[in-house]
């Protein structure tokens, strides 16, 4: 398939592409230059908060871990046991 740069430096993505990939308007990607192509990356971009939340959760994880506070279990069964009573 052919493209043809336009002003402001645009393209369009051809319709097979954007259905066959499931993309949407607002989705965001990331571009960059390899071996004299360029590629476009779909990412996935979350709040800041989010960001931050998940980091702190992560961190009280790696606290209970070292505290032993986290269960070790020695196979799933027991572990899908351990849960099952709470």
């Amino acid at each position: 398939m052919v493209a043809e740069l336009r002003t402001k430096a645009q393209i369009t993505i051809p319709k097979s592409i954007v259905s066959g990939m499931g993309l949407s308007v607002g989705d965001k990607f990331d571009i960059f230059e390899k071996d004299g192509m360029i590629c476009l990356l779909p990412v996935t971009v979350y709040p800041k908060k989010y960001i931050d939340e998940l980091k702190q959760e992560i961190a009280k994880a790696k606290d209970d871990i070292k505290n032993g506070k986290q269960p070790v279990f020695d196979s799933v069964d027991k572990m899908m046991d351990a849960l099952e009573v709470e």
